[in-house]
């Protein structure tokens, strides 16, 4: 580990901002592995499971961009705390819940908590890091991200085995970081005394680039690919063809965060080796190569190098675009910038499962992840033709 690395593990502030990390991902991750039990419980379609997803990602789409504004106009805490008091209220109260369309308004309530979580974190990053400390920062909250995805399907398989409500108790956790937040968070604030007309025209500035634009469309498609054919019809491959239970698809999809995390720990040294936009192409190789692999798997062998491939793809993408969009922006206008981020990969995680349900409805299970191969191409050409900078300072 290289001395600027090992020196922002001296900031508390970091442990903070990766606690955070595993809170947004948790609305997700957590409950994949219970959705055979969901489906059945419920007397729900393969289909109609996947508005789990949408339904928490759904806020994200609109107010996302609300909640980076007001993070630059009235300050990083003064959003994060309220957010992560209302994930935990909300996720948890679903415990209690019997009925489905129920079960899906509260997931709404808490997606509107989630709507700032994956925002603000990696802009707290941005301002608090520059340079090298900056790209390394990134790559170990993308590890802890990883190491989160890793751990809560393994709990949630876990969890799930008793009842499917159990993995909605995971929640709770946002109450105390909140408090955390409050008493342990020592971040820049923006001095952000621009009149909104200045301000608003200042984000379209670092907006309106193809850079941006390449990296915004990536994103989208990436999560088409996450909470589409992996995430939502993974569990379900597994079920399906290997008669699988919540635990061993909870310890298959840890697998693929595992690796995940191990080659996001490692971006500060891959990045000496190739630009970031070479990275992003050899990423979404990967994610080709993956999804080629699980489509045609009827052996655990092809299933582990599928997530396995899948995740060194991840690993590398994810922390790149969040390193190269982090840096496009300066603090005044950061967190909305970021936040226009989050918008849009909302968009990728709610349309995702959606669209993949139509690849599966159409052409069964093969298809469900032939069509992520097929967004995976495209990525390929839009970060050959939009993505020209390539520098991650």
């Amino acid at each position: 580990m290289k001395e600027s690395d090992q020196s922002i593990f001296k900031n508390q502030s970091l442990y903070i901002i990766f606690s955070v990390t595993l809170v947004s991902v948790m609305g997700v991750a957590s409950i994949t592995p219970a959705f055979p039990s969901i489906i059945k419980y419920f007397q729900i379609t393969t289909q109609q499971v996947g508005w789990l997803i949408a339904a928490f990602t759904l806020p994200g789409i609109f107010l996302t961009p609300v909640m980076g504004i007001l993070a630059d106009r009235v300050g990083r805490k003064v959003i994060l705390i309220p957010s992560l008091f209302l994930f935990g209220l909300a996720g948890f109260s679903c415990v209690f819940v019997r009925d489905f369309e129920f079960l899906l308004g509260l997931r709404f309530i808490q997606g509107i908590g989630a709507s700032s979580l994956a925002t603000i974190n990696l802009t707290l990053i941005g301002d608090i890091f520059t340079g090298e400390k900056r790209v390394a920062a990134m790559g170990y909250n993308a590890s802890v991200l990883s190491i989160g995805t890793a751990s809560y399907p393994s709990i949630g398989g876990l969890l799930s085995v008793s009842a499917w409500y159990y993995v909605f108790v995971l929640p709770l956790l946002a109450i105390p970081l909140g408090i955390f937040v409050y008493f342990g968070l020592n971040n820049p604030e923006p001095k952000n005394g621009l009149r909104l007309k200045t301000y608003f025209a200042n984000v379209w500035l670092a907006v309106n680039k193809p850079v941006v634009w390449g990296l915004f469309f990536s994103n989208i498609l990436l999560f088409f690919i996450l909470y589409g054919s992996y995430l939502t019809y993974f569990p379900i491959l597994l079920e399906e063809r290997f008669n699988a239970d919540s635990v061993v698809i909870g310890g298959a999809m840890s697998v693929m965060s595992l690796v995940t995390a191990v080659t996001s720990s490692q971006l500060s040294n891959i990045n000496r080796l190739m630009s970031g936009r070479n990275l992003l192409l050899l990423a979404t190789s990967f994610y080709f190569i993956s999804m080629l692999l699980i489509s045609n798997a009827y052996g655990w062998g092809f299933i582990i190098t599928g997530i396995m491939v899948f995740g060194f793809g991840h690993g590398i993408l994810i922390p790149t675009i969040q390193t190269m969009l982090v840096g496009l922006s300066s603090i005044q206008e950061r967190a909305a910038f970021m936040s226009l981020n989050s918008m849009v990969l909302r968009i990728g995680q709610t349309i995702g499962p959606l669209l993949v349900g139509l690849f599966y409805a159409f052409g069964g299970m093969q298809a469900s992840f032939l069509g992520g191969a097929s967004v995976a191409v495209v990525m390929f050409l839009i970060i050959l033709f939009l993505v020209r900078k390539s520098t991650m300072d």
